[in-house]
């Protein structure tokens, strides 16, 4: 793969993270759901409207990958964390998003987008870190308690009328 720049969004970059977030989910899980139910989710969670609130939000954070030649290979968000488990408090941070194309996948580069999300989190006082896992993606649960995270629940994700059971990770701070 050809080297890749991870840098954080900006607003004007709306349009682009919208772009890729779809077809990044599509890529990854949409064949899982009836084409109606994909397209409510995509409109509700990647349109450009709700893309340009999550880029506005100011203990928000997302980042695109882009390789060399400047395609677009990817995307990640981050921030408070607002997972339905009751150990979860306002400083709480969360990997909201991470995705990356397949052509992109199995290189290293989604550990560097990682740590650059979990760098970002603690910089901003977000040690406690959580984030959900479709409970299907053993390979994103593999890699994700390789850094330290362990299962501490689940909760129903909706993609349309479809309800998916996610599971709930958590990485606490750690305390010498």
């Amino acid at each position: 793969m050809q080297d890749v720049i991870i840098r954080r969004a900006r607003t004007s970059d709306a349009e682009i993270l919208a772009r890729i977030g779809r077809e990044t989910f599509t890529e990854t899980f949409g064949h899982l759901y009836p084409a109606h139910d994909l397209a409510t989710f995509l409109d509700d969670a990647y349109g450009l409207e709700a893309t340009r609130r999550a880029l506005e939000h100011p203990d928000k954070a997302a980042w695109l990958v882009t390789q060399a030649d400047g395609e677009v290979v990817g995307h990640a968000l981050a921030g408070p964390c607002d997972l339905p488990h009751p150990d979860v408090t306002p400083q709480a941070g969360e990997v909201k998003r991470l995705y990356l194309r397949a052509g992109a996948q199995g290189g290293g580069l989604g550990a560097r987008l990682f740590e650059t999300m979990i760098a970002w989190l603690e910089e901003t006082g977000r040690t406690d870190i959580w984030l959900g896992v479709w409970s299907l993606n053993h390979g994103a649960q593999r890699f994700y308690r390789r850094y330290g995270f362990t299962p501490v629940g689940e909760y129903g994700f909706p993609v349309g009328a479809v309800v998916d059971r996610e599971f709930i990770f958590r990485r606490m701070a750690q305390i010498f």
